[in-house]
């Protein structure tokens, strides 16, 4: 019994390494603040520097030019937990607990990009750029009317977090009717990230599965990490009413080291017990992008767009941790040293769909060009309802959004967004939730999933930019 909570405890700080890398729903929308202008609907239509994300054969038509924007991705989620938990008589009972709610801090998130347009007949463009993904991050209370928070167990907190791409890309156009354009880039960062888990043994034993003197913490660091990967893009203009854009995007593989450092339980037990050694190692995937769209202008100043964006996050199966020399020692009662076990901890992510329609109206009003934007999509959850935690949030939406750029001399445009995403509420039986309590060694109980029950969340897109055109 001993040696399994000597064990559970160290097999928990590679799980405190992964819990929460893939950042809470790593693509809770697509991103920049004009794009989102039109629901993401900018694939064929991609004509600025927006198109490093979207489709790089646009840049053929951003000019010389800069690019600066700012989104916060204002979200929030309220948690019931439903437990189902298996007696000593051999009886389930499910217990709903009280409500807790999480929302997203203020962080502004970026575009930084810049061209240059050269050539005899200005067919070359090349760009350079950075952009973080809109991501989906809740902070929740660390009690619930004074006692543990249900949700200690799935979710912790990013202070010192820093994740991005930066990439380099290219644009060719030979003749009016095409454009291909090459990007080459990389996620690149840092996630770190606390949380807390069990090392109450699950045969119950020495006391309750959550019961707070076995609470431990961990804080966890990965990376610095870099994972290259790549995009490519094609416009094609039948027409002078009408444009084909096709993209795709590589997928991206995570594979980097990883320190921990823990705060042992408060229980007597572990009065004397430290860890040694903070290593490990981390591998996942992030999944290749698939982008089609067709825009028609009627008019100069008409454009419309419907767009088909597939996301393979089948791809992300497992999250693979490989221990590189910690364990725990000096528990009372037990072995001198403990050596954590590598763990491959199940995701089973499948393909997201997402349609996409938006279009631009530009005009003149007081003297001043004016671009007002509205657009509509519709998107698939990429994670399947017993994988869905406080660690792993992605929903079914719907997705109106408007916005509008005002033009300022020559040279000038400033853009604003709004976006509104209504989510679909989501429960997850007690019986069919695949997401365990942070302590992954069984005992001789049944492993107890702690994500059922009630997910409900809101979230709004707010976003401000501008560009400069030479």
């Amino acid at each position: 019994m001993k040696r399994l909570l000597i064990l559970a405890l160290a097999a928990n700080c590679a799980i405190c390494v992964t819990n929460n890398a893939h950042a809470a729903g790593f693509y809770f929308s697509d991103r920049g603040v004009r794009p989102m202008g039109r629901a993401g609907a900018f694939v064929a239509g991609a004509d600025d520097l927006h198109s490093i994300w979207y489709n790089p054969a646009g840049l053929s038509e951003a000019g010389t030019g800069l690019l600066l924007d700012f989104a916060w991705l204002r979200f929030g989620i309220d948690y019931s937990r439903e437990l189902r938990v298996l007696d000593a008589d051999g009886t389930y009972k499910q217990f709903r607990e009280q409500t807790v709610s999480g929302r997203s801090p203020i962080l502004p998130l970026p575009t930084i990009a810049g061209s240059y347009q050269f050539g005899k007949e200005k067919q070359w463009t090349v760009a350079g750029g950075f952009f973080a993904p809109y991501v989906a991050l809740a902070s929740f209370d660390s009690t619930v009317n004074g006692q543990p928070s249900p949700a200690r167990y799935m979710v912790g907190t990013f202070d010192g977090s820093a994740l991005g791409n930066f990439g380099t890309w290219v644009a060719y156009k030979p003749v009016k009717q095409l454009s291909v354009g090459l990007g080459v880039q990389a996620l690149a960062g840092m996630i770190q990230t606390d949380v807390t888990f069990t090392a109450s043994p699950q045969d119950r034993l020495l006391g309750a599965p959550e019961q707070p003197e076995f609470d431990a913490n961990a804080r966890a660091k990965v990376g610095p990490f870099f994972a290259p990967s790549a995009n490519v893009g094609i416009t094609i203009i039948p027409s002078v009413w009408m444009r084909i854009g096709l993209s795709a995007q590589l997928p991206t593989f995570i594979d980097t080291a990883a320190t921990v450092q823990m705060r042992m339980p408060t229980s007597a037990i572990f009065d004397s017990a430290k860890q040694v050694g903070d290593q490990a190692h981390i591998r996942m995937q992030f999944p290749a992008i698939m982008r089609f769209g067709i825009e028609v202008r009627p008019s100069d100043d008409i454009r419309f767009e419907l767009a088909y964006v597939r996301e393979f996050w089948s791809i992300h199966k497992t999250i693979e941790i490989e221990n590189t020399g910690m364990r725990i020692n000096g528990v009372v009662g037990m072995p001198p040293e403990a050596k954590i076990p590598n763990l491959s901890m199940a995701r089973e992510y499948e393909d997201a769909h997402s349609i996409r329609a938006g279009g631009e109206l530009r005009s003149t009003i007081g003297g001043y060009k004016i671009t007002i934007r509205a657009g509509a999509s519709y998107e698939q959850s990429a994670i399947p309802t017993p994988y869905l935690s406080l660690n792993a949030l992605d929903f079914e939406k719907v997705m109106l959004t408007v916005g509008g750029t005002l033009y300022v001399g020559k040279h000038w445009a400033l853009d604003a967004v709004y976006a509104h995403m209504f989510t679909s509420s989501v429960y997850v039986p007690p019986a069919e939730a695949k997401i365990p309590r942070l302590n992954p060694l069984k005992g001789n109980a049944e492993n107890e999933p702690v994500n059922g029950g009630q997910y409900d969340s809101t979230a709004d897109l707010l976003g401000v930019g501008v560009r400069y055109s030479f």
